[in-house]
């Protein structure tokens, strides 16, 4: 019936009427009787978030595999790509016009029916820059297939992929996780690829891991900082440990890459992803 979606201000309007509902959804996650109610809108198909730290070690050696350079290797293999003007979550909280620029890259067919107020078509050249901005801000990259997005933008669900650039205090998928319950787990996938570790030898007790984990994966033993299971490998402890204790490692790049291109199959039809 109409060839585009929403524009930005109506789209803008439905994130903001969304967002209560979304945060009140993570924090009764686990209450009887409502979370039989909420956690369907959280399981897949319907959300399904995986982190990509692109801001971690960026001052690597070219031989050793980086986070970002998987990523760049992604968004090339689609044709379809679409960023959006501004990010909607750091629209919503009122953040600088610079933090708002750099906003989501969209992928997948559904991109034609986004309506241009909302951004642009762009190249892989202009995908890999863009990449490379928000690695420079410190943007934890998050790969989302989730059901707020389509329905923003009136879009089909199966056909489009969304790379979110975060921040700890502003992002939808990270802000409030630590109030869910623990049915939401699932919800937020960590990469195989990705293991993080701490170096007891070097960590000083200071716990600014503990308060940056946006999932409390990390606990204090002994005066040591302890990574639990719930850790989604985003890199964010590994980025402000003073005292550099906390390592991130990746497996092979082209074996990160295809858990990245499985994980996508399972929920979304894109061409390019698999080939």
């Amino acid at each position: 019936m109409f060839k585009y979606g929403p524009g930005k201000k109506l789209v803008n309007f439905m994130v903001w009427l969304s967002w209560p509902i979304i945060r009140a959804g993570k924090k009764y996650s686990n209450v009887p009787i409502l979370k039989w109610i909420i956690n369907p809108f959280f399981r897949r198909p319907y959300n399904e978030v995986t982190s990509v730290p692109i801001s971690v070690n960026l001052n690597l050696p070219k031989s050793v595999p980086m986070p970002g350079s998987v990523l760049e290797k992604l968004v090339a293999k689609i044709d379809d790509k679409f960023v959006l003007h501004e990010c909607i979550c750091r629209h919503h909280n009122k953040r600088p016009l610079e933090e708002r620029t750099v906003g989501c890259i969209v992928l997948g067919p559904a991109i034609k029916r986004i309506n241009p107020s909302n951004g642009r078509r762009i190249t892989t050249r202009e995908a890999i820059d863009h990449i490379r901005r928000a690695a420079k801000m410190g943007l934890i990259a998050n790969i989302a297939h989730v059901w707020i997005d389509p329905l923003a933008y009136w879009l089909s669900f199966k056909d489009l992929m969304f790379i979110c650039f975060c921040d700890d205090v502003n992002c939808l998928y990270r802000t409030h996780m630590k109030d869910r319950g623990p049915n939401l787990d699932h919800t937020y996938k960590k990469l195989p690829g990705i293991s993080v570790r701490v170096e007891p030898k070097k960590c000083d007790g200071c716990e600014i891991c503990v308060d940056k984990c946006f999932v409390a994966a990390i606990a204090m033993k002994n005066r040591k900082a302890v990574i639990g299971p719930d850790c989604k490998g985003c890199g964010r402890c590994v980025e402000v440990c003073p005292r550099k204790a906390i390592t991130l490692k990746l497996a092979d790049e082209k074996k990160l890459l295809k858990q990245i291109e499985d994980r996508i199959r399972e929920v979304a039809d894109i061409p390019g992803i698999g080939k």
